[in-house]
């Protein structure tokens, strides 16, 4: 059929996204909304089904015209099998993600970790364009991973390959649980929660910051108040960068990637970030490992999730 469309989707744990993108993987159409993970997987997943009709509906395509459907889903996953294990930041336990949505949609469904989908979009057409390997972190809500090897999406044996949020790299004495179920887990530290998590026990405890003069604190206010000097936030932004150059630094003896992308909301706070993450990175990294390698911010920014589901649709036509 000629003008083939392909739609990606891409969950988070606040909105899912949407797009249309054609067989180049231009994004031409999106649409956003709100996730509603309080309600439950099977609303959720309804949900995506309902963004999906919607956004070919507003569009110049029929749905005749839609070639696959891909989603990119936060959690540990069977993704041969199209199971999401468990979602830490969703609560969701077994769920069948990719047959709900294909009994919802009537459409061939290519399901993915979420963070695998934001690197492949990156590999393909962003910050990792024409770099055969590849490691993408997303900082968001939780911290997500995603490996390319070869222009491919390294999944593992079950899947579960990527879930770099969940290596045990803050030190017992430090450690606090994770919502996976273990302890020290980056995530904790280097995500928006994490971050926001270190703000408010600032705050709490009595400590002198322009943080305790904000209602509701957020990942961004940190990173506003550290680039102010606040010396508290200075110091929560440098903890999360510090565990983050440490966690490259495990990848880089095991993997050596070419690149390290960042994305997520996180991503955004520009050098006051990325110059103590590269400052950790190179002093925790051997100096073969590290050689050539370099640390850039994603460039599709919130598209990258929405076209790598679509390129997961383009890669298994």
């Amino acid at each position: 059929m000629a003008n083939q469309i392909y739609i990606g989707v891409d969950l988070g744990g606040t909105n899912i996204k949407v797009g249309i993108c054609d067989e180049h993987g231009t994004l031409l159409h999106t649409y956003e909304g709100p996730t509603g993970a309080d309600e439950g997987a099977e609303a959720v997943l309804g949900r995506i089904a309902q963004y999906v009709r919607k956004i070919v509906e507003d569009s110049k395509f029929e749905w005749d015209q839609v070639a696959g459907i891909g989603a990119g889903l936060a959690g540990f996953m069977d993704i041969p099998e199209g199971f999401v294990k468990l979602s830490p930041n969703l609560g969701w336990h077994n769920v069948p993600a990719k047959k709900i949505l294909e009994e919802k949609l009537g459409k061939t469904v290519t399901i993915d970790n979420d963070a695998n989908v934001a690197a492949l979009g990156e590999a393909w057409s962003g910050a990792g364009k024409g770099i055969p390997n590849l490691v993408c972190y997303t900082l968001g809500t939780g911290v997500g991973g995603g490996i390319i090897i070869n222009g491919h999406i390294y999944q593992g044996s079950g899947g579960m390959a990527g879930e770099l949020g969940h290596m045990s790299i803050v030190p017992d004495i430090e450690a606090i649980n994770c919502g996976c179920g273990q302890i020290g887990c980056l995530e904790t530290v280097s995500s928006a929660t994490g971050i926001v998590r270190m703000a408010n026990d600032a705050v709490e405890r009595g400590e002198h910051t322009s943080l305790a003069l904000l209602e509701k604190i957020a990942a961004k206010d940190v990173f506003d108040a550290a680039k102010s000097g606040d010396e508290v936030a200075l110091r929560i932004v440098h903890r999360a960068a510090l565990y983050l150059g440490k966690s490259m630094a495990a990848v880089s003896v095991v993997l050596n990637p070419g690149r390290y992308i960042i994305g997520g909301g996180v991503s955004k706070a520009g050098e006051v970030l990325f110059a103590p993450l590269r400052e950790a990175y190179m002093k925790y990294t051997p100096e073969q490992a590290r050689e050539g390698v370099d640390i850039v911010p994603a460039t599709l920014g919130n598209d990258a999730g929405i076209v790598g589901a679509a390129g997961l649709n383009l890669r298994h036509r």
